[in-house]
């Protein structure tokens, strides 16, 4: 009997977190969710554009201008917004280069009041190639702005 007690007692501490997981944050449904959803949309789309108009740093004003930004693709892990924005301009070093960008298929899930994560998917438009893939985005709200702080991007190829 005891250890039927302990049973259900474990499998309930377990299945609670779980449970948790599955409905959404209470800021999830508050009236400040959709305009949050909007000024998140609106990061990405700021950075299409700059991306799209061959502006690396215009793109990387989405990002957290931190030591402790972090970049993982390609099996690697940067770390802080200077490296992640000398990477970008080295891998994308012409217009040939950068093609042009289309962020689509956004999951936006709020955590809380200023915490978010952005699931999606990303294609480069190029002359010789279309690669594209999956996008995993951690943003927090800091001084009022979205802003991303992690970053995980794979490629389909």
């Amino acid at each position: 009997m005891r250890h039927a007690i302990l049973a259900v007692t474990a499998l309930l501490a377990l299945g609670a977190p779980l449970a948790a997981c599955q409905t959404a944050s209470p800021h999830e449904t508050s009236a400040d969710a959709a305009a949050d959803k909007a000024a998140i949309t609106a990061i990405l789309d700021q950075q299409d554009t700059a991306w799209n108009a061959g502006d690396i740093d215009g793109f990387m004003q989405g990002y957290w201008q931190s030591p402790e930004l972090r970049f993982a693709s390609g099996g690697t892990v940067v770390r802080g917004y200077e490296k992640t924005l000398q990477r970008y301009k080295a891998r994308y070093s012409s217009p040939e280069k950068m093609g042009k960008l289309d962020t689509h298929e956004l999951e936006i899930v709020l955590l809380s009041e200023d915490a978010a994560v952005v699931h999606g998917r990303w294609e480069l438009t190029r002359d010789a190639d279309t690669p594209g893939g999956l996008f995993t985005l951690i943003l927090r709200r800091m001084d009022g702005e979205w802003k991303i702080i992690s970053d995980t991007t794979t490629s389909a190829d």
